[in-house]
This record gives structure tokens, sequence and C-alpha cells, in this order.
């Protein structure tokens, strides 16, 4: 991902977005408060601080990190929402306030905003409390997946009054959700899967890129166009479309046509994934790096390895590795291995458009500004990293055992808690900002050349997680 989307409801596939709008107003300022990747960092950050605060003097963010509790009668479920009434006006205030605050820095109309958010945040209750069904796992019904699919019934079957799309902020959430999820997965694994991680990721990366770009180039696409979908196949899906779309001036119309079939896919991956894995008996580890590898988008793909990782926790056995393996894996290889492939691939498409397709076009060469990789580089990444140090630091000071029965359920767990808000209120926004009928308009050829890219990413994904790399996942699942 990187830090677009200021202005558009983020991961929408709206009919007329403005990529250059957003790496325009990148590329002429910054700081550490102008973009939305790094108020994701700051909120993240802000809540893990005041959470390990309270954890240090005795007390807990529990209370506010409120969650349904598992039920098997709908009035117990019920009857718990009522009680815990205080607790969720609670969370919703501070999750709009941050939010807010956020995007009014951004210079985002809040009066639209909040009636929105407050409707996704109720909407997103109701979801996780079906999520706590004591049978939710066996039909499959992961908040995230429920709140995909709802969202995508909703927008496809309705027409959503324009204002609402204004809480529809789908990269915000999952950047923040990925800053809290840093504080749930120990520094040491960085250290030890990370450089796998990334040196998978740039095969894929690569491959997937040219083949995509190349099998565009045979169908007759522009090559701004096949840029732009070579990216968006090969990195981090929506954000990477909007960022390419800007560096190499696509058409807008392109971007979007881009955007939407990362989406298309990457909701089919989040199906088709786990259940191959399971068909295959995959471990956690080894199928949260290919669906790592192999997803189009953070958000997806989280919500892919979160539902293998469920799978295996009722598995009673019958999945090797740690429920938790999926995840841990599916972040180091997407989070840390491929998404900081959107500041290359944009540093070095900004420079190939500037002094070869540019000077192609009007005789007049440029240069590109090597600065552009920090300005497309993903903040979040950089918060990601942070909390995992910071609760690396805190685990020091405890053994094993008392890190498990003292500082995960008062600290790691309400942290936990908020960030599957984050992710559920992302999965819903992804569903509601999907229009599947865009794709009918855009032809057939930029679906082909994508799907080429989509076969040989999901079969070189298989043979580096499940053969050649195999080994050091599965090291992951075991120490988990």
């Amino acid at each position: 991902m990187s830090d677009t989307n200021h202005s558009l409801p983020a991961g929408a596939a709206p009919a007329k977005p403005d990529p250059n709008r957003d790496t325009t107003a990148k590329r002429g300022g910054g700081g550490l408060f102008a973009t939305e990747d790094w108020w994701a960092v700051w909120i993240g950050l802000l809540v893990i601080v005041v959470a390990w605060a309270l954890f240090a003097s005795g007390s807990s963010i529990k209370w506010l990190a409120v969650a349904p509790a598992k039920w098997s009668d709908p009035g117990a479920a019920a009857q718990d929402l009522l009680k815990h009434v205080p607790n969720y006006a609670a969370l919703f205030v501070v999750f709009a306030v941050l939010f807010g605050v956020s995007l009014a820095a951004l210079k985002q109309r809040l009066a639209h905003f909040l009636p929105a958010f407050l409707i996704l945040f109720v909407a997103s209750v109701l979801i996780f409390t079906l999520g706590a069904w004591v049978n939710a796992s066996k039909y499959n019904l992961e908040p995230p997946l429920v709140a995909l699919a709802l969202g995508l019934v909703i927008s496809n079957l309705f027409r959503l009054p324009e204002w609402f799309a204004a809480g529809l902020r789908v990269e915000f959430y999952i950047k923040v959700g990925i800053v809290l999820l840093g504080a749930t997965l120990p520094f040491t694994l960085l250290v030890w899967a990370g450089p796998v991680a990334v040196g998978q990721a740039s095969i894929v990366s690569l491959v997937t890129f040219f083949v995509i770009f190349f099998v565009g180039k045979a169908f007759g696409l522009d090559r701004r166009f096949a840029a732009v979908l070579g990216v968006g196949g090969a990195v981090c899906g929506v954000s990477a479309a909007i960022a390419i779309a800007g560096a190499v001036r696509a058409k807008r119309e392109q971007a979007s046509v881009a955007i939407t079939l990362v989406i298309l896919w990457a909701i089919v991956m989040i199906f088709v994934l786990p259940f191959v894995s399971r068909s295959l008996g995959l471990s956690t580890a080894v199928a949260g790096a290919w669906i790592g590898t192999s997803e189009f988008a953070d958000a997806a793909g989280i919500a892919a390895a979160q539902a293998y990782g469920d799978f295996a926790r009722h598995a009673g056995g019958a999945i090797a590795g740690a429920p938790e393996a999926s995840l841990q894996a599916f972040t180091l290889m997407k989070v840390v291995g491929r998404d900081i492939w959107i500041g290359i691939w944009a540093f070095v498409l900004a420079l190939v458009a500037t002094t070869r397709w540019e000077s192609e076009d009007s005789g007049v060469k440029a240069k590109a500004n090597p600065g552009e990789i920090w300005a497309r580089f993903p903040k979040f990444v950089i918060g990601f990293v942070i909390a995992s140090a910071l609760v690396t630091w805190i685990a020091s000071h405890y053994s094993l055992a008392d890190y498990r029965k003292v500082v995960t359920p008062e600290f790691v767990a309400p942290i936990t808690a908020l960030r599957t808000w984050a992710f559920i209120f992302c999965f819903l926004s992804i569903g509601l900002t999907t229009r599947l009928r865009l794709l009918s308009a855009t032809g057939v050829k930029p679906f082909l050349a994508f799907t080429a890219g989509v076969v040989v990413n999901i079969a070189i994904g298989y043979a580096l997680s499940a053969h050649v790399f195999a080994s050091y996942w599965n090291s992951l699942g075991q120490g988990s």
C-alpha cells in the first residue's frame, strides 16, 4: 500500500478515480501529519502506548476493547449487547475521534464521515456478534467474510447515497489494523522470516508484473495501462493501482479498471486459497505464506489467512502448525515482503515514463525525482515494525509463561480486539464500495491480461511456499 487516497473512498472502484490529484498532493509536500499512512501510524501507536501505560500501572484497556461474548441463544446475545452498550458507545466515540481528527487534518468533510461511520459501526457490531455464535466457524461465518459478503450484496443490489462513501475508508482502516497487528507479532519473527519473505516476494513481484505487462501489450493495451495492471497484481492491489497511475500518468478510467479487477480477484482468492489449502492439507504457516504471495490486497489476504487459522483452531489437530501462524506468515510475506515493492515500482516506472515514454510522445526529456521512492513507501509498515519492536521489548521483561498468563490477556488481547474492529470496518467497506458491474464496460483484454498474472502468481506462490521455502515457514508455525 501507499499513502494515497486522501479524497477517494479507500479501496473503492469509483467511476472516476483521481490518482493524479493524490500523487500530486503527495509530491507537492508532506510531513508526518500530511498523509493517511502517517495518521494510521500515529493512531495505531497511540493506542498501543496508552494500552501499555495502563497495563504498566496495573490497569487495562479491556473495558474499551469490547467484543461480543460467545453465544448459542439469540436472547443471550441480545442481553450481552445491552449489558455492554456503554462499552460500545465509548468505543465508537474513541474511533470516531481518532479517525475524525485524522481526516479533518487531511481536509476531509466530517459532516458526512461521522454519520456514515456511525452506520458502519452499528453494522459492524451486528456482524461481530454473528461471528461470536458458537457454530460460526462451522459455517465459515467469520466476521470479516460476513462483512465482505453483506457489503457486496448491498452495494450491488442497492444504490447507496453519495454522502455515505465518506465513511468507507478501506485503506485507512486496514492500515490502522496492520499497525495494531504489529503489537501481536514479536520482532524476532520479522528478523527470522523477513529475509525469506522479501526474497520470495521479490520473485513473485517481478514475475507477475512482467507477465501482466507483456501479455497486456500483446493484447494491444497501452503500456501505461499495462503497467498499472501489472503492479496492481504484483504488489498491493488498489493502492498500487492508484499510485502507479499517477506515476506514469495513466488515464483515470484505466486506474478504475485496474482497481475493479484487483478487488474482483482479491475477493475470489479469499475463498479459493483457504479452500485449496485445506484440500492440500497445508500447514498454517505455509498456507499463510501462500496467501500472502498470491492475494492482491491486504484486507482480503488477512480475511483469508484468518479464516484458515480459525479452521485449524477447530480442526482438532488435522492441520499442522499454530493457528496464529497463518496470519503471521501472511503478514511477513505480504506486508513486509510484497508491499515494500510499491515504492520500488513507483520510482522505476516514474523514471521510465518520464525519460522514455513521455519523451517519445512529446520529444521533451525529463528526470525522475529519486525522492519518489520515499514518497511511495508505505509508511504504515514503519508503524507495524515499531509496534512489533515495542512488544518485543515488553516481552523481554517476562518469562514465556508469565507473558502468556499476564501480558497476553491484559495487554495484547485488547489490542487484538481493536485490530479486529478495524478489520471489520475495512472488509465491510470493501464490499460496499465494490461494483462488479463496472467490469462489463471494460472489455475482455484487461481481464485476460490480469488473469494471466493471477495464474502465474498462484502457481509460483505455491511452489515457493510449499516447497522451496517450506522449511522456513513451517519453523515459523512451530515457533508460534
